[in-house]
């Protein structure tokens, strides 16, 4: 699995774990609030996303656009 992928997965583990924290936290089960608190937590999780890629190409730990590593020499 390559790193870019296991980034998506992260997101999308994060928005899942912080939408149900927070249904548990605020203890309110209406179908508005689950709503609201799905669309933030997708917000959330791609923001999440976008702003740890930026990190992790900023740290060369993630390739640039389109580069998939070819030509690169491994020590």
């Amino acid at each position: 699995m390559d790193q870019e992928k296991r980034l998506k997965l992260a997101a999308v583990f994060f928005a899942i774990f912080w939408i149900g924290g927070m249904l548990w936290w605020s203890g309110e089960y209406h179908p508005a609030h689950i709503i609201l608190l799905a669309v933030c937590g997708t917000l959330g999780g791609y923001l999440w996303y976008l702003a740890m890629r930026w990190v992790f190409r900023h740290m060369h730990l993630l390739p640039r656009n389109g580069d998939n590593g070819a030509g690169r020499e491994t020590p």
